[in-house]
């Protein structure tokens, strides 16, 4: 069941990403699997810097392209962030072989380079797909029930106002 793609919205600056960004984590809760989408250097890093400032986790944030994954634990008594890089994964079997599933249902899993695979971690996350390189663009594709709930979609709604 996926949701209506939402209208995208212009983030201008690394601090309007990143500001968007926390204001998604706060949003977020343990079970929640973010996807990240974009070209290299759209900003997915630097989107998940600021979910891990409304989530208040421990940083620093920075890609995990080489380690594949890093957990951040919660500051503040809420969920770890996990943060997976798949891009340099092969597949679907690959992403499995981290074994994320099972620590899916207490975090937040936000997967750069995922489309394809970290779907597999849950029937519901949230696709956000960044484009652009200076001024940058970000859509939310909403999937499963979690994001059909109307509190759930009216919370992603206005985000991107």
């Amino acid at each position: 069941m996926t949701g209506p793609t939402l209208s995208p919205r212009p983030l201008e600056t690394v601090d309007d990403t990143q500001a968007f960004g926390a204001r998604l984590g706060q949003l977020l809760r343990a079970g929640d699997v973010v996807v990240l989408t974009g070209e290299l250097g759209a900003g997915k890093t630097t989107l998940t810097q600021g979910l891990a400032s409304g989530l208040g986790v421990r940083g620093p944030i920075t890609s995990p392209t080489f380690v594949i994954a890093r957990v951040h634990p919660s500051l503040v008594g809420g969920p770890p962030l996990v943060h997976v890089d798949a891009y340099r994964l092969g597949g679907a079997l690959d992403f499995d072989d981290l074994d994320l599933d099972a620590s899916v249902e207490e975090s937040v899993t936000v997967v750069e380079w995922g489309h394809g695979v970290a779907e597999l971690l849950s029937q519901d996350h949230l696709e956000v797909e960044l484009s652009g390189d200076d001024a940058r663009t970000v859509r939310l594709i909403p999937v499963g029930p979690r994001w059909a709930d109307p509190d759930a979609a009216s919370e992603l709604a206005a985000l991107l106002t």
